[in-house]
């Protein structure tokens, strides 16, 4: 399980395509404390398993599947990601609840200095019209963010100056896709209300 709270900015050195597999290889520094073999990390919010931890970087598997569902198919050499490890069990909770499970890829609709913050906006699938609420939480390419307006098919999200700077919202252009991953609880609340 992770927060959502960003660790580090990682680089994307190497991708590796074998067919409908792919391997990255991932430059960073602070993530790689106690990183081991078999561990995971949320690249982008996307849970993966670090397959090897060596020196400067670390290597991780894609499957068909991950290439698929998430925006990690668009990804090259130089390519900025968000880091984060797994919360630790004596850890404090900061953002929410990320299972690094992404839901669906968004695009960048807007993205707007306004004084000392800046306006996101993403267009997200229709799957998001049941989870997505204002003042609810969701994951975007792994950062806990507040949803501040819904209208069909958007949201819009305020950034504070200490995320655009600690995460790769700082080389984030309209157009660009991201992954998503809705509010777990909200998810669970829809499903037992369906349920009856």
């Amino acid at each position: 399980m992770f927060t959502g709270i960003i660790e580090e900015v990682g680089e994307i050195v190497e991708v590796n395509h074998a067919g409908d597999f792919c391997a990255v290889r991932v430059q960073a520094r602070d993530v790689l404390n106690g990183l081991q073999t078999g561990a995971s990390i949320a690249v982008n919010g996307v849970c993966l398993t670090a397959r090897l931890a060596a020196g400067n970087s670390f290597t991780a598997e894609l499957s068909s599947e991950t290439l698929k569902r998430t925006s990690l198919k668009k990804l090259s050499a130089g390519s900025l990601v968000n880091l984060e490890r797994p919360m630790r069990a004596d850890g404090r909770f900061g953002g929410h609840i990320v299972q690094g499970h992404v839901d669906g890829v968004g695009r960048i609709r807007a993205f707007s200095r306004r004084g000392d913050d800046w306006n996101l906006e993403v267009e997200f699938p229709e799957s998001g019209d049941r989870y997505i609420v204002e003042k609810g939480s969701i994951a975007v390419d792994g950062i806990s963010l507040t949803v501040a307006q819904v209208t069909p098919r958007v949201f819009r999200a305020a950034i504070i100056p200490h995320t655009f700077e600690n995460t790769n919202l700082k080389t984030a252009r309209p157009g660009d896709l991201v992954n998503l991953e809705f509010d777990v609880i909200a998810k669970y609340v829809e499903r037992m209300v369906r349920a009856g």
